[in-house]
């Protein structure tokens, strides 16, 4: 999916993810759905994925929310496999589907900026390396990633699209702060980050503790396989604990990684019988090797291949 926000770390995105579907009411369990991959994807790396996000609208208007951004991010992600400009026409082709015809104008006004804002920060991370050097570089790169995004958007947009992800901005620097400030004593670092806990918003707080909660329901999750639980039985332990509809995802997600690894598995048994057979020369053994890698796996897949050979 593209670019993400500058300051999470991966495990945290991870998490966002996994929070947004988590606090729903929750009915009681039921059996795990089969989940079919998409044959109509956008590029072959989102195979059996949905798109994140999705398009809410208030009296004939497209809301500017987080929910947007996600479903724009969605699609951008496909960055390497398309060009912009398929990228572009693919999302306008998603709301000019879902939306009604009055909403249609601004929100591709609004495509258009969120685009050149994209751009506009993958210029600003070329220019930023003596940021780097600065006593403190976090909040240097959050102050310039916002003044970028101030000549792009309203303030009404920039509420509703990163309201959220403004307030644990703010909060992760403000304790890397307090963490790197020397001249604070033990004491006074604990004291303050005791009163950033005390004035966290409710939603914030849930943010926070979800990896903590997802980390440990994981763990579960693995012992519980370790002594011959069935998924349906992970299925309905975390259904208990989050919802139904987060239960289903994460045994897609579950179901994705076995996938993933079946298809290296495969991948690096074929590879090996390339590189050992004695007919080829080097380098006909590094083209059929090639010839085998874009045969199974999208560009933007093969990237990750370096961490199994």
């Amino acid at each position: 999916m593209t670019t993400r926000r500058l300051l999470a770390s991966a495990a945290v995105l991870a998490a966002v993810f996994c929070l947004y579907l988590l606090w729903r009411p929750a009915p009681e369990p039921a059996p795990a759905p089969k989940r079919d991959s998409n044959p109509f994807a956008f590029v072959k790396s989102m195979q059996g994925t949905e798109p994140d996000g999705k398009l809410n609208v208030s009296d004939d208007a497209l809301v500017a929310d987080a929910e947007l951004r996600h479903l724009f991010d969605y699609y951008l992600g496909a960055i390497g496999e398309k060009t912009l400009p398929q990228i572009r026409a693919e999302i306008e082709l998603q709301l000019t589907h879902r939306l009604p015809a009055p909403a249609l104008p601004a929100a591709k006004d609004l495509l258009t900026r969120y685009i050149a804002y994209k751009t506009a920060l993958v210029d600003l991370e070329k220019t930023q390396q003596q940021q780097l050097l600065e006593a403190n570089p976090m909040r240097s790169r959050l102050i310039a990633m916002r003044q970028v995004r101030d000549r792009y958007f309203s303030a009404k947009e920039i509420a509703g699209m990163w309201g959220f992800d403004d307030a644990y901005d703010d909060d992760a620097v403000a304790r890397w702060e307090i963490r790197q400030d020397t001249k604070l004593a033990p004491d006074e670092k604990r004291a303050r980050l005791a009163a950033l806990d005390a004035k966290m918003a409710p939603e914030l707080r849930k943010e926070r503790e979800a990896p903590h909660v997802i980390a440990r329901e994981e763990d579960k999750a693995r012992q519980m396989r370790a002594a011959g639980a069935g998924e349906d039985d992970i299925y309905r332990m975390r259904a208990a604990t989050f919802s139904p509809e987060a239960a289903a995802r994460m045994a897609a997600v579950d179901q994705e990684n076995a996938n993933w690894k079946s298809r290296i598995a495969d991948y690096l048994d074929e590879r090996a019988k390339v590189l050992g057979n004695a007919g080829l020369t080097d380098a006909g053994k590094q083209t059929a090797v090639q010839q085998l890698r874009d045969a199974k796996f999208s560009t933007n897949e093969q990237k990750r291949l370096g961490a199994y050979e």
